[in-house]
């Protein structure tokens, strides 16, 4: 992997990708409660008066994407601090932008996360007096010690990943011979559009025939799961490698559409025929739909994403307060209309809706211009969107790039607000 020289202009089409990607947690956590699957320990919510099928498959086309697409782009953006701005830079930026966020957001939300899943179950339950059961229950301090990492687990693994790249990034860096080879081969691969997807498609279905499960469960257990790192490695390094091949990113944009509608299409197949299938077939549609989604989705966001929007802006740095803070609502508001007579559609609408706008109003007013916001995003911005500007094109001599260098802060782009 040869570092390169030139500086990368804001990438607005993969920085609105990696906010929606995160933002769609919202959609998933809100429609899980109401599926009539039961999600055992994954989640534990299940409102036994309101389930709709609807709601699983939105689940699980979410679910099918969602994270890996997330880590590709995680590991471009790594890429891009790794080579761009010295690895140095990078490692203290990750460790300020995923590790300290973790540790504070850990500590703050779980006694939140266990006292209101806790609570919502008893309502569920048809305990005649939730609150002052749960209180009681909560009244021992040690009950409000987390067992797992709930939403946060990202943050956990996207840490080790970043340091597993890292090392192999400077492993490679002894070996520059067989990096430009690498670099040669894998521009050959990201230049033609079905040969991508077929190549790393090849590369997941290898991956679960080594571990030997036809799906990977997301752990939230604070004991590394080999298998989520092994599983997640695989998409974060990709997209460390798309960073040296940048500039083919436009050609992501060739057969995007398709990707998505093929992809779509063996998914919706993976689903419906998931109970007839072998487990080698199993396995190679969902190495398949995963890869044509990945590239079909980041060929349309290029597409469609790659100018400057103001509001879109707003929206991606938004999008790291908002996922994080979203889940003790999440969690809570089920239990609030877990009498109401309305259909688990409803009720996931409503959830989605009272979670979303309390995430933006506390983002907005407390967050954005906040120290808050500085150490989520690296510095404070301003509450107007029609404050948000486009940064403009400038003359780099040396001596200033020497100087923004020092000086440097990282912006939303390689933030760590997935």
């Amino acid at each position: 992997m040869k570092t390169p020289k030139s500086k990368t202009e804001r990438i607005y089409s993969l920085d609105s990708l990696r906010a929606i990607m995160m933002l769609l947690g919202l959609v998933l956590h809100a429609a899980i409660t109401y599926g009539a699957v039961n999600y055992e320990r994954s989640w534990e919510l299940k409102d036994p008066n309101a389930v709709h099928i609807l709601n699983d498959l939105l689940v699980i086309i979410i679910h099918a994407f969602r994270m890996p697409v997330f880590f590709v782009v995680a590991g471009f953006f790594g890429a891009l601090l790794f080579y761009e701005r010295a690895p140095r830079t990078m490692i203290k930026n990750r460790i300020s932008r995923i590790l300290y966020p973790f540790i504070v957001f850990f500590i703050l939300l779980a006694p939140l996360l266990v006292f209101g899943n806790y609570y919502t179950n008893l309502v569920f339950a048809g305990n005649e007096t939730p609150w002052q059961t749960a209180v009681a229950y909560f009244s021992n301090s040690l009950a409000i010690l987390p067992a797992k990492t709930y939403h946060l687990w990202f943050l956990y693994y996207l840490v080790l990943l970043t340091a597993a790249a890292v090392l192999l990034a400077f492993a490679m860096q002894k070996v520059p011979a067989v990096s430009q080879k690498m670099s040669g081969f894998f521009n050959w691969i990201f230049a033609r559009p079905f040969v991508r997807v077929f190549f790393f498609a090849l590369v997941t279905f290898f991956t679960y025939v080594i571990m030997g499960i036809e799906q990977v469960e997301t752990s939230m257990s604070l004991i590394p799961d080999a298998n989520t790192f092994v599983f997640y490695f695989t998409f974060y390094i990709v997209g460390w490698i798309l960073y040296n091949s940048k500039h083919l990113l436009t050609s992501l944009k060739r057969f995007d559409w398709l990707n998505v509608v093929l992809g779509t299409l063996l998914l919706l197949s993976y689903i419906f025929t998931y109970n007839f299938l072998t487990f080698e077939i199993k396995i190679t549609l969902s190495s398949l739909f995963v890869w044509f989604l990945i590239f079909g989705i980041t060929g349309l966001f290029i597409r469609y994403a790659s100018t400057f929007s103001a509001r879109m802006r707003y929206i991606s740095d938004a999008s790291y307060w908002v996922y994080l803070f979203h889940l003790p609502l999440t969690v809570l508001i089920p239990a609030l209309i877990a009498d109401w007579p309305i259909s688990g559609m409803l009720k996931f609408l409503i959830v989605l809706t009272g979670t979303a706008i309390p995430c933006f109003l506390t983002y907005h007013y407390f967050v954005r211009a906040t120290f808050i916001g500085k150490f989520l995003n690296g510095r404070k911005y301003p509450r107007q969107i029609s404050a948000i500007r486009a940064p403009k094109a400038s003359v780099v001599t040396e001596k200033s790039k020497k100087q923004e260098d020092k000086t440097y802060k990282e912006p939303s782009t390689v933030s760590m607000n997935p």
